[in-house]
């Protein structure tokens, strides 16, 4: 028998906000456990909330690449389930009247994935299990950031489309200055609800929501999990498909039963009787608009047809958010495109493997790249040193030309001195001149090797050849 695969997703992604949802705590990451915390977000009575306005933007901005429809008036509610890292006993939410509603993000292929709605929300604290003492603590400086919550209709049918999609909303929502969508820090949250049918068949299967994803590898391996535990099931009884939320293992390559699936009703919503109803008019979601970057898809169309790079650059360029910023900065001050890209492509992400930096992490002075590459471009630094200089620069911040002056490594390409060092590699390995002269060319790039190792790197690659194969010559 043939099945089908039927998916939805719920996104959560938190804003790029300095400030909680509903108090002045900073929402950054990575502070110490329970630094950033208030009577207001940590749910002590008496401390009414007051909404971020940037939030709401946020929000809107979100609606906007995602081409929703943006509501005119907007409330809060209350979501109420008790969990130790809910620390007032209900989420404030919002169910009755979302921000953004019927939305889509196209793939590749033209499929259009459907959003039912965006809405705001806090966030909870999070939960640290402590194996070896088998505690739980609570960290509650996540309690109250504001997060959107992407709900898609189920439109998915295979691992793939979720991963086209998820990667797609990262780069709609990161170019925006939404958020930073990094999956690693918590900041880009999937939820997965996984059904299976019979092909044909119009009535969608029992319902599983899996979570505890941090990546798109392991939600591809969660899914092709789930999705065969459901056909397993169907096919053999082997257990009874129930409406629950599950948790991903990805040591163990496993899902496993958390609790029973709630439904709406469950949670007893009601109006939020403490925040009244926002306002939103066109004049703001204009300004909301005209203030959007430049998209990715945008900027891949401007880097292929306007600028005449390959596709594969355009494509890692405007893949990463920090590539790209990177990129139009350097162009600001040196505008060859091609060689801004193969310095980026090359160079660049050579050093940043080797300093296990993520491309979205990645910072770099653009003035201080595009001075480096005009120097190799004008021929008073050779590409090798080039190099040099750049991991200085990335790493130390430091600046291109007192770098050189300070390490002697200007190009030489003084006529004398190279030919000076060219006579003493050829005295050094008469054994290559020979083979050279008796028509071995492979040993030509040996003995240029040479020149640059006696001249320390810094000799001019183009005039030491021609030094070279003249007095090879004579």
């Amino acid at each position: 028998m043939q099945y089908e695969v039927v998916m939805g997703l719920e996104v959560h992604v938190e804003l790029s906000t300095e400030s909680k949802l509903f108090c002045s705590c900073s929402a950054k990451f990575g502070a110490e456990p329970n630094e950033n915390v208030c009577p207001a977000c940590s749910g002590m009575p008496g401390m009414p909330a007051v909404v971020n306005k940037r939030a709401i933007e946020l929000a809107i901005a979100a609606g906007l690449v995602t081409n929703c429809e943006i509501s005119k008036v907007i409330s809060f509610d209350k979501k109420n389930y008790f969990y130790p890292d809910l620390p007032t006993g209900y989420q404030i939410t919002q169910y009755f009247a979302p921000v953004c509603t019927n939305g889509w993000v196209e793939l590749d292929n033209g499929k259009r994935i459907t959003l039912k709605q965006i809405h705001i929300e806090e966030d909870a604290g999070k939960l640290v299990h402590e194996p070896r003492t088998r505690m739980t603590l609570i960290d509650f400086n996540r309690a109250s950031v504001p997060l959107i919550e992407i709900v898609s209709n189920p439109d998915f049918n295979t691992a793939d489309e979720v991963t086209e999609y998820l990667d797609k909303l990262r780069l709609l929502l990161s170019f925006a200055g939404i958020s930073d969508c990094k999956m690693q820090e918590g900041s880009m949250r999937c939820d997965v609800n996984i059904s299976v049918r019979e092909q044909g068949c119009q009535t969608l299967g029992t319902r599983t929501e899996t979570k505890n994803m941090n990546s798109l590898k392991a939600i591809a391996r969660a899914i092709e999990y789930e999705s065969q535990r459901h056909i397993d099931a169907l096919e053999t009884g082997s257990e009874e498909l129930i409406q629950e939320t599950r948790r991903w293992d990805d040591d163990i390559g496993m899902t496993y039963s958390m609790r029973e699936k709630e439904e709406a009703a469950d949670y007893r919503y009601f109006p939020n009787p403490e925040i009244m109803p926002v306002h939103i008019s066109e004049e703001w979601i204009e300004r909301v608009r005209t203030a959007l970057p430049e998209p990715a898809h945008e900027k891949f169309a401007r880097l292929t047809t306007m600028l005449g790079l390959p596709e594969y650059d355009s494509k890692i360029i405007s893949g990463s958010q920090s590539l790209a910023h990177i990129f139009d900065g350097v162009m600001k001050h040196f505008s060859k495109a091609k060689d801004v890209s193969n310095w980026i492509l090359g160079e660049l992400l050579a050093i940043v493997k080797d300093a296990d930096t993520g491309d979205d992490n990645i910072t770099i002075d653009a003035l201080k790249f595009a001075t480096l590459i005009m120097l190799v471009d004008e021929g008073k630094i050779n590409r090798s040193v080039g190099k040099k200089v750049l991991a200085a620069v990335f790493e130390e911040n430091a600046e291109p030309n007192e770098y050189i002056e300070k390490h002697s490594l200007a190009m030489v390409s003084d006529t004398g001195l190279l030919e000076s060092a060219i006579k003493e590699v050829l005295s050094e390995n008469p054994k290559s001149v020979d083979e050279f002269k008796g028509g071995s060319q492979k040993v030509f790039g040996f003995l240029v090797g040479q020149v640059m190792k006696k001249t320390s790197g810094k000799a001019d690659p183009r005039s030491v050849n021609e030094l070279l194969g003249k007095m090879l010559e004579e």
